[in-house]
């Protein structure tokens, strides 16, 4: 099975219908699908100035991180972490996508209306691990205030 078919299935099997979803996924010109938070993942939300950075960090460390979502205005970058993330979550101007909520996700393998992957999802169900964000997010930070600094 190739990589984005096995994407879509992971992504669509959260969804009440999944074939349904697919199906209508495919076809839509918009190449977006409104799946439900909280079942295979959340999202974690970070601004586009801190998440874009923090996404660097993730790579530098973990080479690929768990799935990645953005606005194409990149105000907003979506870290896809472990259900229950959201629950637990308490870093100030981070939104959450958890249990109850739904979130637009663009087609991995097709452009999509305002939606984009920045790390698409392999199929494998990895995600990123949510204390690892949390450093990543810390240096970001500090590199946001401080300026890049000599790495040794």
């Amino acid at each position: 099975m190739s990589g984005t078919k096995t994407a879509v299935e992971w992504l669509a099997s959260v969804a009440p219908d999944p074939e349904g979803c697919r199906r209508d996924w495919e076809r839509s010109p918009h190449g977006v699908a409104l799946l439900p938070a909280g079942r295979a993942w959340d999202v974690l939300i970070l601004p586009g100035r801190l998440g874009r950075p923090t996404l660097g960090v993730l790579t530098r460390v973990l080479g690929r991180p768990g799935p990645v979502l953005a606005d194409f205005g990149d105000n907003r970058v979506g870290f896809l972490v472990p259900p229950g993330t959201a629950d637990r979550w308490l870093g100030t101007g981070i939104r959450t996508a958890g249990a109850g909520t739904w979130i637009v996700v663009p087609h991995p393998g097709r452009a999509a209306r305002g939606m984009r992957w920045l790390v698409p999802p392999d199929g494998s169900g990895t995600l990123t691990d949510a204390a690892l964000l949390e450093l990543a997010m810390h240096e970001a930070a500090a590199r946001l205030v401080l300026g890049p600094w000599e790495e040794g």
